[in-house]
Order: C-alpha cells, then structure tokens, then sequence
C-alpha cells in the first residue's frame, strides 16, 4: 500500500491561518504489508534528528488514533524539504491518519481526518488541502468548517531558500493584539482576495494577497529575500507572491508565459536558494 500527501501553501498572504493551497510535491509512505515486525520502523534518507521508530511523527499519529495497532515496517520518501514553509509536518500527520484508517479499518470520511488532522497541528490551513488537494478556505472553532474550491490555472514558482526557518521563530515575532480599525481593513483585503480568486481575477486576487497585514509585515525582516523577489516578481509581471506559510519559501503565482523569464532572474540573482516550478495538486490525499 502507497500513501501520497502533497506539500502545502498556507496563508496566500491574508488568508492567515485559514486558506491554503496544495502543491505538487510528495510524501510517499509505502507500507509492508506483507512484513509483520516486533517494533515499528521506518525508513527514510531524512537528517538524523528525524526518528526511525514510533517517535517518528507518522507513527506517532497513526497509534494515537488506533493504540493496538500492529508494527509494521514503512518506507518514506519525500521531495518536501523540512521547515521551509511547505507543511512538511502536516503531510506527515496525515500520512499518519491514513495509516491508522487503512490498517485499523476506521472507514473515516475526509470531514473527520480534516478534523483530527487540525486537533493535532492546530490549524487547518495546512492539513485541509493536503487531504482534499486544490484550494481550501477553512475555519477552526472546535470543528472545521471549510470549502474546497478550484482555484484558477497558473504557475506556481517557489524560490526556497537554503537555510530553515521553524514555525515557532515564525510566531514568535506575530503581535498578541491588533488595533481594531488594523484588523477590519486586514479582513476587507481577505475578503476581496477570496472573491478575485472565486471570480478568477488572479491579478486582483495577487494584488490583494501582497496588501496582507495579519502576518507579513511582521515575518518579512526574518525573510530578506521577499522585498527583493516581490519587486521582481512586479516587474516581470506575475500576478502575486507571498511567503508560503511561516516562510522562508516565497511562492509566486505566474502567468505561463511569464514563468520562464522570472525562474531566469531568480536563477541570476545573488541569493542563495532553490527555484521550483510546480503546479496545483488537485487531488490530494491519495491511497494506490
């Protein structure tokens, strides 16, 4: 049995902690059946602070859903790099729940992983389109509620820089409180944001997605690359870029024809990083 989770894009700038993207790059999690084992294990080629037995995340999920489960032998392979803003770790929670629904027979329906996905990271903005795939806008108040929406055809290019950035640095530097006349303009950028991309006015929706002021301003000293692809990014003529998540990947929404010229400045230019030309994953969590 194969289980593929694709990476994800959380935020879209003042989508904080509520809209997220789901990207065409994959945890693969093959299961060995037909192995039975004393302990678990699982093998991957992941730096040695990733555990192999059940500290390691996936298995950790999977037996907080089902206990009794028996230990099997698990190889994991993923093309998503670790603390760089592409849900990394929540590919691998649901990687887990897959696990426990597959092995202990659970039957749960995508509402339900969505929700446990989202007890266990804390938000859905990552978990959601990684189990529904595509363009998901969603809300946590004790249950999820949320829409999975065919967000418009476009390239997606991800300038990934070398060095790690953890989610708890990222938080760190948020405010505790927002003045209230701050966090209503913040809530009118969202709103228009999320009509231009259910309109598919994606330079509306680009032009809204780089005004957020829930959590960029504050991130963008600990990311210096952003100020200076953001103003590539316009001068080339993309429709948007944003940092994905808590950074540091800065992800950028790209006409097709403009995608081969901006992947060409970014590849020129003195910053250190990886350049991706992805697409939106539309399916997400998938079991072969």
């Amino acid at each position: 049995m194969r289980i593929r989770v694709p990476a994800t894009s959380a935020n879209l700038g003042p989508g904080f902690d509520s809209c997220g993207i789901a990207v065409a790059m994959y945890l693969y999690l093959d299961v060995l059946l037909d192995k039975k084992c004393d302990e678990w294990f699982i093998e991957h080629e992941l730096t040695g602070e990733i555990p192999h037995d059940e500290t390691n995340l996936i298995i950790q999920t999977a037996l907080r859903l089902v206990p009794e489960l028996e230990p099997r032998k698990l190889i994991m392979t993923t093309t998503i790099p670790t603390a760089r803003g592409l849900g990394s770790s929540s590919t691998a929670i649901v990687a887990g729940i897959e696990l426990a629904n597959r092995l202990g027979q659970l039957n749960l329906s995508m509402e339900e992983k969505i929700n446990i996905a989202t007890e266990i990271e804390g938000h859905p903005d990552n978990v959601a389109p990684a189990i529904c795939g595509d363009f998901v806008v969603a809300s946590y108040d004790q249950e999820v509620d949320f829409v999975k929406y065919h967000f418009p055809s476009c390239d997606l290019i991800a300038f990934i820089p070398n060095d790690e950035l953890l989610t708890s640095t990222s938080r760190g530097v948020l405010p505790n409180i927002l003045e209230y006349k701050e966090a209503v303009k913040a809530s009118s950028i969202s709103n228009v944001m999320l009509a231009a991309i259910m309109t598919h006015n994606l330079e509306l929706a680009g032009k809204m997605m780089q005004k957020d002021l829930w959590h960029e301003k504050y991130r963008a000293p600990l990311i210096p690359q952003l100020k200076e692809i953001r103003q590539m990014a316009e001068e080339v003529g993309l429709y948007g870029c944003v940092l994905s998540g808590a950074g540091p990947t800065i992800l950028m929404f790209s006409p097709n024809e403009k995608t081969d010229l901006m992947v060409a400045r970014l590849r020129k230019a003195s910053i250190s990083g990886t350049v991706e030309v992805l697409a939106i994953d539309r399916e997400g969590l998938q079991v072969f």
